[in-house]
């Protein structure tokens, strides 16, 4: 008889609130990749959200904005073979991109379908607050989860004026809260709550029935997420109040590259150890 355990569970909307009512925190990281993803989820997060973030972190541009929703797909689909290769139990959300849904709740349907069936995610998110409860309301009610956010939303940095700290004025911060309450009532399973003062955040949370996941949010949220190239010190050009470094391996990296390169160039690679006889 086989001692090998089956694939775990998959993490579902229903466990993140029932992980809210408890008390206990959840952990999500942003990932781009198989090998990131396994990596992550061998790690026990709770979610992994495929950020348009990839956009700045991968392919280099100032903004999310260039994001396509193929290239969404593509990068879902090569995250979710990373979890399904080992059986992973994290939850996966997939960032619908800009353009995929601001013109017509319509075009919002059709493409978070899309996610589903070919990013093979299991839920969705999307920026911005009451303006698209209609959105919202039309894609859960297609059978796909929403999960908010609100705050900071980098598909609207233009509008906002740049990448700042949102609701610090009384009036701000009341439509921040208005905004939550609409996400909720919308059918949002979850919200993202990102780059707004602690004690906003912890009365959003306290108000709501679903998760807050908190990005420079404080620590009263349900929840944090962090970009993965972030929180491992990879991605040394961005810094930012909010972001822990938990490793510094740009530097690593540099580093055995460094070497590499010499070990070639002075022809100790490669060695007796790395090639093939006959």
């Amino acid at each position: 008889m086989s001692t090998q355990s089956g694939p775990k569970k998959r993490v579902t909307i229903h466990e993140l609130r029932r992980m809210k009512e408890s008390g206990e925190k959840i952990a999500m990281v942003t990932a781009y990749e198989a090998t990131a993803a396994r990596l992550v989820a061998a790690a026990g997060v709770d979610a992994i959200l495929v950020g348009d973030s990839l956009g700045m972190v991968v392919q280099g541009h100032d903004s999310t904005l260039p994001v396509t929703l193929d290239q969404m797909i593509y990068h879902s689909v090569s995250v979710r073979r990373g979890l399904d290769r080992d059986g992973a139990r994290a939850h996966l959300v997939g960032d619908m991109p800009f353009g995929s849904y601001q013109a017509s709740a319509d075009d919002g349907v059709k493409a978070a379908m899309r996610f589903v069936a070919e990013g093979g995610v299991q839920a969705v998110k999307l920026e911005g607050g009451a303006d698209f409860v209609e959105v919202i309301r039309r894609i859960v009610r297609a059978g796909v989860p929403v999960m908010g956010h609100i705050g900071l939303t980098p598909q609207s940095v233009h509008a906002l004026g740049g990448y700042r700290v949102q609701g610090r004025e009384d009036v701000a911060a009341e439509r921040l809260k208005a905004d939550a309450k609409a996400l909720e009532d919308a059918g949002a399973f979850a919200g993202v709550l990102e780059l707004i003062p602690a004690p906003l955040a912890s009365q959003i949370t306290k108000a709501l029935t679903i998760p807050t996941i908190g990005i420079g949010a404080g620590p009263a949220c349900d929840g944090q997420v962090l970009v993965l190239h972030d929180m491992l010190g990879l991605n040394d050009r961005f810094s930012a109040k909010f972001v822990k470094k938990y490793a510094a391996l740009a530097e690593d990296v540099r580093g055995a590259v460094r070497l590499f390169a010499a070990e070639v160039r002075e022809g100790r690679y490669p060695g007796p150890e790395h090639s093939f006889g006959k």
